[in-house]
């Protein structure tokens, strides 16, 4: 447990930032999950409009560090083909 003032601190932080954290990664997530439906429905105008929302939200999620750079990247080009082959 923390004892120090700055330790205690640093806790009430963290946990602020965890919250933050938790709701942006939900966020991103739903917004991979509705490319993931699209695709598996077969329609490419609503998967490519899935993309094109997704890939800012996953874009930010690398500017305030919830993901790692190649990780946004993988997933982004990973969907981009699948949503390119349903035409």
């Amino acid at each position: 447990m923390a004892n120090t003032p700055q330790s205690k601190k640093r806790a009430r932080q963290n946990e602020k930032r965890f919250q933050i954290n938790k709701a942006r990664r939900s966020r991103i997530r739903t917004h991979l999950r509705a490319v993931e439906e699209a695709i598996a429905s077969g329609d490419k105008d609503a998967a490519a409009t899935a993309l094109k929302a997704a890939q800012p939200e996953l874009m930010r999620g690398v500017t305030k560090g919830v993901f790692h750079k190649n990780t946004a990247s993988r997933k982004m080009s990973r969907l981009s083909a699948r949503v390119k082959a349903l035409g």
